[in-house]
């Protein structure tokens, strides 16, 4: 086991240690994921970053949003992997990942790319991104070589109005594991998963240990806009395709009204709305994402 992997395993199994059975298998289901990939590192300006590659076939690079890890594709990561070589990062500023240079989004690209370039990678890359991860990736796809299509969840920078009702609570004023653990699952509720039914142990590990790692202020970046241009700037070469998809519930944004201003009218885009999911829609709704995603990553390579 690396030392990253040791690390992230000691800290997951000081989580689990005085959980319930349910945390631990969720901490149990998260190691045997670990097994079944390899970490990669790469060091950009002194700023080192860690990739996890799963599988093999074409690549695929997923890209984490804010307040994130890896984990934000915890119930992905096996679906894409059967049919592609998935590379996973901690971001600059997450996770397991060193720091950038600065808080600034054209230094977090340039670093990404950077150390992109130093994995084993041949041939085109679609990217695919998470909500701070999705405009991030709306920028890296102008940042990288080769890269033949684009899509986003949820993704930030559209520039829209919000639908968040319920405030986030400050977990780290938590003074115990009870408290953390219930400040955890406010947020989630608030915040990431609409379905109360669906947010299970491994989605609270999921969140928590991201949130504890993180150091990157992505909200004021993702609020700032962006999104429209960037998307137009990977488009000035025609025939990349874009999918935009949303849950239904997603707080972040009102999904009918940035996919018709970003996606209606346009032939190589792509709009999708799940039904009956919130924010983190490829970890409440797996399996509609999963497939949405093999389904549309095989066009792209057909």
């Amino acid at each position: 086991m690396t030392e990253v992997a040791a690390s992230e395993a000691e800290s997951i199994d000081n989580l689990a240690a005085s959980g319930t059975t349910d945390v631990r298998q969720a901490a149990g289901f998260v190691h045997g994921l670990t097994q079944h990939g390899h970490i990669h590192t790469t060091e950009v300006g002194g700023c080192r970053i860690v990739w996890r590659r799963f599988g093999s076939g074409p690549d695929v690079l997923l890209v984490h949003g804010g307040h994130g890890s890896w984990l934000h594709w915890a119930r992905n990561i096996e679906a894409l992997a059967a049919r592609h070589t998935v590379w996973v990062p901690d971001l600059p500023g997450f996770g397991a990942s060193g720091d950038p240079a600065d808080g600034e989004m054209s230094t977090l690209v340039a670093t990404v790319a950077a150390g992109f370039a130093q994995l084993p990678v041949q041939g085109a890359v679609d990217l695919v991104g998470f909500s701070f991860g999705g405009l991030t990736a709306s920028y890296l796809a102008s940042a990288l070589p080769n890269v033949r299509s684009l899509a986003l969840l949820g993704p930030g920078g559209h520039g829209g109005v919000r639908r968040q009702t319920i405030n986030l609570v400050d977990w780290r004023r938590a003074g115990d594991a009870a408290a953390l653990a219930e400040a955890m699952h406010h947020n989630v509720a608030a915040f990431m998963i609409a379905d109360p039914d669906r947010i299970d142990a491994l989605a609270l590990l999921a969140y928590t240990e991201s949130c504890r790692h993180t150091r990157f202020r992505s909200k004021q970046i993702s609020r700032a806009g962006g999104l429209a241009a960037a998307l137009d700037r990977f488009q000035a070469q025609a025939g990349r395709p874009v999918l935009i998809a949303y849950g239904e519930h997603d707080v972040t944004a009102d999904p009918a009204a940035v996919l018709a201003a970003l996606v209606d009218g346009r032939p190589h885009r792509q709009g999708v709305v799940i039904d009956g999911a919130g924010h983190w829609v490829q970890y409440e709704a797996h399996d509609a994402v999963n497939a949405l995603l093999l389904d549309w990553l095989a066009r792209q390579a057909g």
